[in-house]
């Protein structure tokens, strides 16, 4: 069985059924996603309570249970404009202060704005996403439009805020030295309230004393950090000219961030100094390809063994549906393995799943199906034939799953979609 909304029309606001059971179900259990034939599958107090095993030799499931999805990287604030960069360079739609997008958001009405991002976080619902990562533009009133769409819709939005206006300007970039004034900084703090963390766009937005005083602070607030690294070929270059290193050293060095955003051109020696700083990188293969960018290098990556998750990106770009990006991503990293064996379904699976428990928010997001952890996963139809005839059931799950085939999402046992 599962269970479905209970609206009450007076008030408009959603009753959610916290408990269930499911029967005859795959579950991929644990952190390296083992998919289970269970007999049941029970969740209720916010936390999964019991999954039977079935060990029987002759198994049918009706239902799928995978954890719930969670997407590394979003800029939900400009969902109201898709396909709106098809005829622009990136610079052009995406880059501050004159990008088309910062000058449709100061335009946008606040009603319409949260609107547009609830509709887009329900679609994320519909289609298995449960949380996501975002880089989140307007400083405090854009955390908190993204806040107010988060709990009109039920998925968790973790703000990641931009300065609403960027508090150096081009020509003064050149001194490393030049530092930030304490009203920016009272503006930050002021953010943080609101926010989870903080994102400028590239280690180009500022100088070396900067970075050196948002790390300071968001130390203090006890607040996480991203950034955007390696996207092109101009990030490194831009910031070899003004400092002698690359936007990705430069990171690592001032910033310290928690997620490090596309490496689309990363070198061997990047890729290692990666990886050995243990940080973990987001990928946006999709988001990449319609910008004309070249594609991450995920094969590398994942042979260096950096941590990887996967993002949809900018809502002008994709929809939030992640199955796309894990199709995408597990064709794109078995093209660049080349041996026509690697990598496995399950090592990419991790992506959106059981690799986010390494980030500072992994004790709530695990990724992870056990019992006594958080009630947080997603139930695919089983009976439809796809899933029925598989011979590589995870297989099947990334690259043919799609939203009609979704029953129910539930983050920390709340039903936030239904069919």
């Amino acid at each position: 069985m599962y269970y479905v909304f209970i609206y009450d029309m007076n008030s408009k606001t959603k009753t959610q059924v916290d408990q269930g059971i499911f029967e005859s179900c795959m579950v991929w259990c644990g952190p390296e996603l083992e998919p289970t034939p269970c007999t049941s599958f029970s969740w209720g107090e916010g936390v999964i309570q019991e999954i039977e095993k079935n060990h029987s030799t002759i198994f049918q499931a009706r239902y799928g249970i995978i954890p719930g999805l969670i997407n590394g990287h979003t800029h939900v604030g400009d969902c109201f404009l898709p396909e709106v960069a098809v005829p622009l360079t990136l610079e052009e739609a995406f880059f501050r202060p004159n990008g088309y997008k910062y000058r449709a958001l100061k335009e946008i009405l606040v009603k319409d704005h949260v609107r547009h991002m609830t509709d887009f976080l329900n679609a994320m619902a519909s289609s298995g996403t449960i949380a996501h990562v975002d880089f989140r533009e307007q400083g405090l009133e854009g955390a908190k439009r993204l806040r107010e769409a988060s709990a009109l819709s039920g998925v968790e939005s973790i703000i990641l805020s931009q300065f609403n206006e960027s508090p150096q300007k081009d020509s003064e970039l050149e001194d490393a030295s030049l530092h930030l004034e304490q009203t920016v900084l009272d503006d930050l703090s002021d953010t943080l309230e609101v926010a989870d963390g903080f994102s400028e766009s590239t280690m180009n937005d500022l100088t070396d004393t900067a970075w050196t005083q948002i790390r300071e602070q968001l130390r203090i607030k006890k607040k996480a950090s991203a950034i955007h690294c390696l996207e092109s070929h101009g990030y490194r270059d831009l910031s070899m000219s003004r400092t002698g290193k690359g936007d990705l050293q430069r990171a690592l060095e001032l910033l310290d961030p928690d997620l490090i955003i596309h490496l689309t051109v990363a070198t061997a020696d990047e890729i290692q100094g990666l990886a050995d700083s243990g940080k973990t990188a987001v990928l946006n293969p999709r988001a990449n390809a319609a910008l004309g960018l070249p594609l991450p290098p995920v094969a590398a990556l994942m042979k260096a063994g950096v941590n990887l998750l996967l993002g949809t990106d900018n809502g002008i770009l994709n929809g939030p549906d992640l199955f796309k990006e894990l199709d995408f991503t597990y064709k794109l990293a078995r093209s660049q393995w080349g041996d026509g064996r690697h990598p496995l379904p399950t090592e990419i699976f991790k992506m959106v799943t059981s690799n986010f428990s390494k980030t500072p928010w992994g004790k709530n997001y695990p990724g992870i199906l056990e019992e006594g952890l958080p009630a947080n996963f997603v139930v695919i139809d089983f009976q439809k034939p796809a899933f029925q005839n598989s011979r590589e059931i995870t297989g099947t799950v990334l690259t043919r799953t799609s939203p009609e085939d979704i029953l129910q999402t539930v983050r920390q046992g709340k039903t936030l979609y239904s069919s």
